[in-house]
């Protein structure tokens, strides 16, 4: 093997490793962001952001979402509702 076939194996692996990687940070994302925003349905959203990425991103724009809209049970808890 010369020179050339080592780099083109290098970069195959480090291309196909990169790819794992943001697979992976892309399905975790929604459920981390609905844990660090104290989402009251955080694990059907990281369920919902699994099964998106794994389905091609079918259901994972949708986990995103829900992981930014605020729920009527979190709503209920604001300091003006204890009025």
């Amino acid at each position: 093997m010369t020179g050339i076939d080592f780099f083109a194996w290098f970069v195959l692996i480090t291309l196909v490793a990169t790819a794992i990687v943001v697979f992976v940070v892309l399905a975790m994302l929604p459920g981390k962001i609905a844990r660090d925003r104290g989402h009251p349905q955080q694990e059907a959203i990281n369920v919902a952001g699994w099964l998106g990425a794994i389905a091609g991103g079918v259901f994972w724009p949708l986990a995103l979402v829900w992981a930014f809209i605020k729920s009527p049970m979190a709503a209920d808890k604001t300091p003006e509702a204890d009025q």
